[in-house]
């Protein structure tokens, strides 16, 4: 049985992308932060439900020390491990003037020095592995051509996360298939408090004129990690329902 560790995986897209590889017999190593309750429930759920085996481990990605912890505590309950999805994410949105070097510093080791040092620390594995492995990163649209100055500093750590995508494809040369995934705008909790006012606005600049469901990005997520991608690697998948241009 496969094994597939998700950051940030008891929320939002994250959760999502839980419940789509239990339902298809992969055991998961869930990253949390503060969301213990939460991810004893999905635990619970998961493990009653698809008869697959959940590993919660606390986390603050961003940090070397709680890596190399989470590391250590998947080695001893799962022999390999066969795909990593670098999902956590922080967003602190605020005026460029309010913007402190703190709160920008803070989302980019979340956002993107995270995912440097556990997809360097989970490659090591890999490799020592035989079969096919796949490295996916959630990044967003925000990276490529969506701005929002309020989110200048989320903004550039996703732009940095597809960089990263690109880089470590070259690296791994194939032993590793590295994507990501770019979500547009998306009905988690962080989006929970926008203003409806702003939410008909962003909708009117869509194609499809509504925010995505978490399902919708966790089935494109899944499919880059199956046998059905084999051959694509080094590519960013923008899900974003079209947006008018």
């Amino acid at each position: 049985m496969k094994t597939v560790l998700i950051t940030g995986g008891t929320r939002g897209i994250g959760k999502s992308i839980a419940y789509l590889f239990a339902k298809n017999h992969y055991n998961l190593v869930l990253n949390y932060l503060k969301t213990k309750d939460q991810g004893e429930k999905i635990k619970k759920d998961l493990e009653e439900k698809y008869g697959i085996s959940v590993l919660l481990v606390q986390g603050d990605i961003s940090k070397e020390e709680d890596i190399e912890r989470m590391v250590f505590e998947m080695e001893q309950t799962f022999s390999n491990i066969d795909c990593l999805i670098n999902n956590a994410g922080l967003a602190i949105d605020t005026t460029i003037e309010d913007k402190t070097k703190e709160n920008f510093m803070k989302t980019l080791d979340v956002n993107l020095i995270g995912p440097f040092l556990l997809s360097r620390a989970i490659g090591k594995k890999m490799q020592k592995q035989t079969g096919d492995h796949v490295i996916i990163n959630i990044t967003s649209t925000n990276g490529i051509d969506t701005f929002y100055p309020e989110s200048i500093d989320y903004d550039a750590s996703k732009a940095g996360l597809i960089s990263l995508t690109h880089n470590l494809a070259n690296y791994y040369q194939g032993k590793i298939r590295v994507n990501a995934v770019a979500p547009g705008w998306v009905s988690t909790e962080m989006n929970q408090n926008l203003e409806s006012e702003f939410i008909s606005q962003e909708e009117d600049k869509i194609l499809l004129h509504r925010f995505a469901d978490p399902d919708e990005i966790a089935k494109v997520v899944y499919f880059l990690a199956s046998s059905d991608a084999s051959y694509i690697n080094d590519t960013i998948i923008r899900v974003d329902g079209g947006v008018k241009r």
